[in-house]
């Protein structure tokens, strides 16, 4: 996780704690929206990607109000003060650590699996 935070922030251009809520939230997004079992093995090759998951839905009520799917990412994102070209920048980086672990196959699978992510590949 350290290794994924590190390279948001510097990539990015936001501090470490925002890049870990980004993870985060990210993840828990690809966990409820897209092919269930392939995010899994992506979580899985990320040490501390439950507990980053696990934090960022501390605020349910917040997120119970701004429903699912691509627009509430983007909500939550922005509202961690993330900019449009931040977060395509967010999930180029995440795609790329993504394709490293499980390989391309299996991200391609998650991008085109998940609904409105493939205009971020």
């Amino acid at each position: 996780m350290d290794e994924l935070i590190g390279t948001l922030a510097t990539k990015v251009g936001i501090d470490d704690a925002v890049a870990e809520k980004t993870i985060g939230i990210v993840l828990g997004f690809l966990r409820n929206e897209g092919p269930s079992d392939k995010v899994q093995a992506l979580i899985d090759q990320i040490p501390g990607a439950e507990a980053a998951i696990a934090a960022s839905n501390s605020n349910s009520g917040l997120s119970r109000l701004m429903g699912g799917g691509l627009m509430a990412l983007g909500t939550k994102l922005m509202a961690l003060g993330l900019g449009m070209n931040q977060i395509q920048n967010v999930a180029r980086e995440l795609f790329r650590f993504g394709r490293d672990k499980i390989g391309a196959d299996k991200m391609g699978e998650i991008i085109s699996g998940t609904p409105g992510l493939s205009q971020f590949a």
